[in-house]
């Protein structure tokens, strides 16, 4: 059987200064919502290149979805095998 899922994410930047945050979320198709979350710092000695902080902060944010996520099916295959279970990055 083959299913399509579109997921739509939600991005949002924020540059302040020396420091970008970025946020990621979605809902699963189980309905649950996940955020991922991440930062980056620029050195004062630096030059200001917003665009590379941009991509440090949505990796990181986008890394931390993605181990939330592997999480969550760790976690649901440990509900149907009855034991713990991990799955390496």
């Amino acid at each position: 059987m083959n299913e399509t899922h579109t997921i739509t994410l939600n991005l949002q930047v924020v540059e302040a200064g020396a420091k970008t945050t970025a946020d990621v979320g979605f809902t699963t198709p189980g309905g649950q919502a996940l955020h991922g979350h991440g930062t980056a710092r620029r050195h004062p000695d630096d030059p200001e290149v917003p665009q590379i902080g941009d991509e440090i902060a949505i990796a990181r944010a986008l890394f931390e979805l993605a181990h939330k996520l592997l999480d969550n099916a760790a976690s649901d295959i440990g509900e149907r095998l009855h034991r713990r279970v991990h799955l390496p990055a």
